[in-house]
């Protein structure tokens, strides 16, 4: 339920509600989320509180948001990738970059630096790095 008197924010208190049927797997991976309306009609909220919570879950990598709607992203394989000298980064993709990973809005990309060879660019949300001894 959402508490319009509580000390949390509603749009905070919605993400939460979404996020949480997303863990119990009400809202399956693929599922089509509902739209702003019903939400707004639901919770007796205002249009603003429900973009604000979708893009908390956005962000979060949890939903993306395509022309036809918001979605709960399916979960990927994860890629390790072996790291024994470098520099890794974390950095928001460049929107090219988004549509060629096939990214989420708002998840990062991981850049590893290598001596002597190009800098790799990674799905942050998809990558695990395994730092490996000198």
């Amino acid at each position: 339920m959402i508490d319009p008197e509580a000390d949390r924010p509603i749009y905070r208190q919605l993400a939460d509600l979404i996020r949480d049927q997303i863990k119990r797997g009400e809202l399956p991976p693929g599922q089509r989320i509902p739209v702003e309306v019903d939400y707004m009609l639901q919770y007796d909220i205002s249009r603003d509180s429900v973009r604000r919570a979708i893009a908390i879950l956005r962000g979060e990598g949890l939903i993306i948001t395509e022309r036809r709607g918001s979605y709960v992203r399916s979960p990927a394989d994860r890629s390790v990738v072996p790291v024994k000298r470098g520099r890794i980064t974390a950095r928001i993709p460049t929107e090219p970059e988004r549509r060629k990973l096939r990214l989420g809005e708002g998840v990062p990309i991981l850049v590893i630096e290598r001596e002597g060879r190009d800098a790799e660019i990674l799905p942050g949300d998809r990558t695990v790095i395994l730092i490996g001894p000198d």
